[in-house]
């Protein structure tokens, strides 16, 4: 594989914040050609918020570019907010969004929680989108939460999991993420924010095929650190909200008529590969992409270039009525 750099860095050229709700307003910002072909990037966590890189899978001449920090994340606000903060308010959010940017219809590029919350926008609003480019497959079912919260990667990051337990009471471990959710919401601010660091800390050390310090360090940032943790926390201690355990696989075939690229890392511990092969299953019709020498981060250089490829090729969808 001969492997893509990313697009040159780029500023946008309009930013705004939009009120969704009493209670919430998401920071949205556009980059590239306002008269190209619409992409819209959702990221990862829930609660990760956005990063200037992920405006560089995409070439700007040819796209407009739509990114967004989801409720709480971010520059959206309030900051780490739980209440009204949901999968379905998200998939709302987007609607919002494409309405009132003027947009049809676009395509959907989304990876880790951003595959799942894709997925979610998809099978609820298929009319809308043009094409899905998704990567790190994560179904939000309770195996998946289990293997990375519970049970499973801990036997191949026994250093960085012991760490992820140290906050919680050995009586407290049976149900780890109820454990981390009751002191993640709690009034102990002490306590939440070193919850929060060491949930953050052990999502970090697990993301890449040979661990990243500098992304390490990032998630040990304490306003970052607060929000993935208390919002992905919350998200997986209520199911993702989703009417049925396997409510993905469950409504796919509402897309399979959609152009789809499905990436993901042989060696994803975070989300394993078992994840993208029971997709694929579900959803043939879609392209299957396994990167050898790759973990889960989507800055991974085999991971990267596929992504890059694949909105290359998405070059021949054009934004037709």
């Amino acid at each position: 594989m001969e492997l893509r750099d990313f697009f040159p860095e780029i500023e946008p050229y309009r930013t705004t914040h939009l009120k969704v709700s009493d209670r919430h307003t998401i920071y949205v910002e556009e980059v590239g050609n306002p008269e190209g072909v619409p992409i819209l990037f959702l990221h990862g966590g829930p609660g990760g918020g956005l990063s200037p890189t992920y405006r560089r899978f995409f070439d700007p001449r040819h796209y407009r570019v739509v990114l967004f920090d989801q409720r709480g994340a971010g520059r959206s606000t309030p900051h780490a907010e739980l209440r009204e903060n949901t999968t379905w308010d998200l998939v709302r959010d987007i609607e919002k969004i494409r309405e009132d940017l003027g947009i049809r219809r676009w395509i959907v590029f989304g990876g880790s929680w951003g595959s799942t919350l894709g997925l979610s926008y998809a099978v609820t609003h298929p009319e809308r989108v043009l094409g899905l480019i998704l990567r790190g497959i994560f179904l939000c079912r309770k195996l998946e939460i289990d293997w990375f919260y519970q049970e499973g990667a801990s036997y191949v990051f026994p250093d960085a999991w012991e760490k992820y337990l140290a906050p919680i009471p050995e009586g407290e471990r049976g149900d780890l993420v109820s454990a981390y959710y009751r002191r993640l919401t709690g009034d102990n601010e002490e306590e939440r924010l070193r919850c929060a660091i060491a949930w953050s800390k052990w999502e970090a050390s697990t993301m890449y095929l040979i661990p990243n310090e500098a992304s390490i360090r990032e998630h040990e940032e304490p306003k970052a650190a607060l929000a993935l943790a208390r919002i992905e926390c919350h998200y997986f201690k209520h199911g993702t909200f989703f009417e049925t355990g396997n409510y993905l696989l469950e409504t796919v075939h509402r897309i399979r008529h959609i152009p789809g690229v499905i990436i993901h890392g042989r060696y994803d511990l975070v989300c394993p590969i078992r994840n993208a092969w029971d997709l694929h299953r579900a959803w043939p019709e879609a392209e299957f992409s396994i990167v050898p020498n790759a973990g889960h981060a989507g800055m991974e250089p085999g991971i990267r270039t596929r992504l890059i490829e694949a909105t290359e090729d998405f070059k021949r969808i054009k934004a037709r009525d």
